[in-house]
């Protein structure tokens, strides 16, 4: 067999996939041809059309391989190329989407062995050749993988809670993964304020709806409150993304607070008020929300900031999380945070993702360092 003379996805059945399953790799624990976008859709006048070709700029992204460390959790990248190139040919292109994917292991292989390239730092070398026979495990990864991200053994459950799927096949884009898994991390590594930064247009609420599904179902949040600044914004929250919560859901009104519901939804002023009557949320013990998220954070006047610090204030003890689209204020990037003394602030995407871990403590916060916030339209 002239090994030159094969395709690229001969290389990957005869050699890349065997090496992954001697190293113990489960085939539900590794995925081919993994499709990250469609290719951007270029519009001129009334005319749309997407580019299709993977090799021009903007054109669609697929991963020959990725592998999982949980279901959720995507743990490495691997591009194959053919015998004829060298074995780190692919090393750039497994590093694009190492980084699409917020991986900490890229590969290259051209069926002769692999090139791995590390972005932990936690071991000698960056970049190491290996063997085909020495493809590393899941439990030489997974380790590296904990202490990369700072979680540790005992977060697994949540980390594993799957995301909720209605049979489709429709499942988060690959930056919207990035904002769950990121946000459900830091929740395991005891991180209680945090603010998720989105493009309009990216799929916040869904996002949300995720995390949320995913803290709910793992017990690790039981009782959630979803607050919005418009009634069409929690009208429509209930009646499409949040719709899987069903019965378990609430819309706060009428000034009364039930509390047999485990999923709440409500206008901010629908809960707050001048008159003592109209503070419903003080008819809620002050613990008995374990999550609060605040929809559109940015927005609001200065009276109406008051109302949302009453609520926050009072229910200090549960994880908030607020969600935003930068709005730009006078040409700069601006988040106005009076609300919400966050920890943890988290920008996807969904082009660069990127984790800002600084404590943000002022009224107003710049977000330096944030360009190219609109979303391209991948469908």
């Amino acid at each position: 067999m002239d090994k030159n003379k094969l395709s690229e996805r001969d290389i990957c059945t005869k050699f890349i996939t065997p090496a992954i399953e001697r190293a113990g790799w489960k085939r539900d624990q590794f995925f081919e041809e993994v499709n990250l976008t469609a290719g951007r859709v270029m519009v001129k006048g009334k005319l749309a059309a997407r580019i299709k070709n993977p090799e021009a700029k903007g054109g669609p992204k697929r991963a020959d391989y990725v592998l999982y460390a949980k279901p959720n959790l995507p743990i490495a990248v691997i591009e194959a190329k053919q015998a004829k190139y060298s074995v780190g040919h692919g090393m750039q292109q497994a590093l694009s989407y190492a980084e699409m994917l917020d991986v900490p292991f890229a590969l290259s292989s051209n069926g002769s062995g692999f090139l791995l390239h590390d972005r932990t730092g936690l071991t000698h070398s960056v970049e190491s050749e290996l063997s085909l026979d020495e493809f590393p495990s899941l439990d030489t990864l997974w380790p590296l993988y904990q202490r990369w991200k700072g979680i540790a053994t005992e977060t697994d459950t949540l980390l594993e809670q799957p995301y909720h799927s209605d049979g489709s096949g429709k499942g988060p884009r690959y930056y919207q993964r990035v904002a769950i898994n990121r946000t459900i991390e830091a929740i395991a590594k005891g991180q209680n304020r945090i603010l998720l930064v989105m493009a309009t247009g990216t799929g916040k609420t869904y996002t949300a709806f995720q995390i949320i599904w995913r803290l709910w179902k793992s017990k690790a949040k039981k009782r959630i409150l979803f607050l919005a600044d418009r009634n069409i914004l929690v009208d429509q929250t209930m009646q499409q993304d949040f719709a899987p919560f069903g019965k378990y859901m609430h819309k706060v009104t009428n000034r009364e607070a039930k509390k047999n519901y485990e999923i709440y939804l409500a206008l901010y002023q629908a809960v707050t008020g001048k008159e003592d009557w109209k503070q419903i949320y003080l008819q809620f013990p002050s613990d008995f929300f374990d999550l609060i998220v605040i929809d559109e954070c940015h927005r609001g006047s200065a009276k109406e900031d008051s109302a949302w610090h009453e609520i926050l204030r009072y229910f200090e003890s549960a994880t908030h999380i607020g969600l935003t689209a930068t709005p730009k204020e006078k040409g700069r990037l601006m988040v106005k945070l009076s609300t919400l003394s966050l920890t943890t602030s988290i920008l996807v995407t969904p082009s660069t993702p990127i984790l800002l871990s600084k404590v943000l403590k002022t009224d107003f916060s710049l977000l330096t360092k944030l360009s190219a916030l609109h979303p391209t339209l991948m469908h």
